[in-house]
């Protein structure tokens, strides 16, 4: 376990890292995004070893719970909240690109491709919007 103050100055750090070699809020968040997917993989690779003994999900809905649960119990220490669809402004800087980054990692690493992107509506949300392949696989899924 890390120290959340530890963890809050990394973070800090590194975004301010990424600030000063873009030239654009849009940059900086692709960057955060970029940075995040990185840690998602390898989050994904920790949990699916540790939670569910390799076996990683084949449906939407329980590829969601698993994000949810475990995934975000290991990250925040307590399971999200909800998702929700929201607009926000673009030229607004939203650090949780690097969770949404993370995100769209476990995602498509997990078979599931989709864009994941950090909004603000009375608290952070994720939206995450799923290829079409990924729809029509979840709706064959269904009639098994």
């Amino acid at each position: 376990d890390v120290a959340l103050g530890a963890f809050a100055l990394l973070f800090s750090e590194l975004v301010q890292y990424c600030q000063s070699r873009v030239y654009s809020v849009a940059e900086l968040q692709a960057k955060l995004a970029q940075l995040g997917h990185q840690v998602g993989l390898r989050v994904l690779d920790a949990l699916v070893a540790r939670e569910k003994n390799g076996r990683r999900e084949t449906k939407v809905l329980n590829v969601l719970l698993f994000i949810k649960g475990p995934v975000w119990r290991n990250l925040f220490g307590k399971e999200a909240d909800k998702l929700e669809q929201a607009n926000d402004d673009d030229n607004t800087l939203n650090c949780a690109a690097f969770t949404a980054g993370l995100v769209e990692a476990i995602l498509t690493a997990s078979g599931f491709p989709a864009k994941v992107t950090a909004h603000w509506h009375k608290g952070t949300t994720l939206m995450i919007k799923f290829d079409e392949a990924v729809i029509a696989r979840d709706k064959s899924l269904e009639g098994r």
